[in-house]
């Protein structure tokens, strides 16, 4: 199955994380690698590799950078995406993040899956967003999309 097997965080230029941030990311990753499928498409009757893929991933010029390359680092395919599409679903998946670390801390279980079941909605369109806007560059499923959007989250957070 063709998939991702190397994924970088290009953020050198953004704040340090916070250790919930952090922890986000780590997972992000950690479940992305353990389990995703990413293809390309044929690009004007040409087949691309099947893969494995690494993906790096940046904000460059206010806009989201997939640079795709395959084990030996010869550069496959780079994707530039429009920031605007995430920028409101990021802002609300962070604040109920918070919202949700705070419960976790204060709050009576009840709360707090009424609150992860919020969190778990604006997840899940975030990652149909970027599936969407992935349209015609990568076949993804969906637990793909939603770590992927976990990293472009993280990476928004400072951008």
């Amino acid at each position: 199955m063709p998939r991702i097997t190397h994924i970088e965080i290009h953020d050198r230029n953004l704040p340090p994380p916070t250790p919930e941030i952090e922890q986000e990311r780590k997972v992000a990753m950690f479940d992305l690698l353990e389990d995703n499928s990413f293809q390309l498409p044929a690009r004007d009757g040409v087949a691309t590799p099947e893969g494995p893929f690494h993906v790096g991933l940046a904000i460059k010029d206010k806009r989201l950078v997939f640079d795709v390359t395959d084990e030996a680092k010869t550069k496959i395919a780079e994707f530039h995406l429009s920031l605007s599409p995430f920028r409101q679903v990021v802002k609300d998946y962070w604040a109920i993040c918070e919202s949700y670390y705070d419960a976790v801390k204060n709050m009576p279980p009840s709360q707090i899956e009424t609150i992860d079941m919020a969190r778990r909605g604006i997840h899940n369109e975030g990652a149909r967003i970027l599936a969407e806007r992935l349209d015609g560059k990568a076949q993804i499923d969906n637990d793909t999309a939603r770590r992927l959007f976990t990293l472009i989250c993280v990476l928004h957070f400072g951008g």
